[in-house]
């Protein structure tokens, strides 16, 4: 079995119904130290991503690149932003594609973090949702099974958690409060678990 279109809207469905529970917790978690519109912003995008997946062509990159158009209708916000371009970053390596190998999944993710790096100019290190999903991609690099894919990523996702919690935030709104982030976890990493989680 390799990752085809039929997937993707089983990953849409599958998030978009965790975030009905958690995106009030993303959002309260988000206005302790951001603009408080995480939750909003991904429970926005998933419904939309939700109505329209029926409609995803078969050619991966095209599903990719039109859920990456509804998410930038439906959200003018940073993460939403982010969101967008991964979606885009996915569509360019897919693109006239019908399937893909699980084992490339990670270096999707890859290419959504140097495209999120290049478009919000931020680092590896600097406490964001990047973090998190370079340590899904490290973790799951190899693994051909999408069992052992996702239990990877969940396991690297967690291990980002892990390390930065400590360490403060170094960009974005988050970096005014540096000091009171210390200890926390951020809301994107933590927006990125629900997702992996989800799945």
């Amino acid at each position: 079995m390799a990752l085809t279109v039929v997937q993707l809207r089983i990953v849409v469905a599958k998030i978009l119904a965790a975030l009905e529970t958690e995106h009030e917790r993303l959002t309260s978690l988000d206005g302790q130290i951001g603009d408080g519109d995480l939750g909003i912003t991904l429970i926005k995008a998933f419904r939309e991503l939700d109505r329209i997946k029926d409609s995803f062509p078969d050619d991966l990159g095209q599903a990719f690149m039109q859920g990456a158009s509804a998410v930038s209708k439906v959200s003018s916000s940073s993460f939403g932003t982010l969101l967008a371009t991964s979606l885009m970053a996915a569509a360019k390596l897919t693109k006239g594609r019908t399937d893909a190998a699980w084992s490339e999944v990670p270096g999707f993710l890859d290419k959504a973090v140097e495209a999120m790096m290049a478009r919000g100019k931020a680092s590896l290190g600097d406490k964001t949702v990047m973090d998190a999903v370079s340590g899904a991609a490290k973790a799951s690099a190899g693994k051909d099974d999408p069992v052992e894919l996702l239990a990877a990523m969940r396991q690297g996702t967690d291990a980002a958690l892990a390390e930065f919690r400590d360490r403060p935030n170094k960009i974005g709104r988050a970096r005014i409060f540096a000091e009171r982030t210390i200890g926390m976890d951020d809301p994107g990493m933590v927006a990125f678990k629900v997702m992996i989680d989800a799945v």
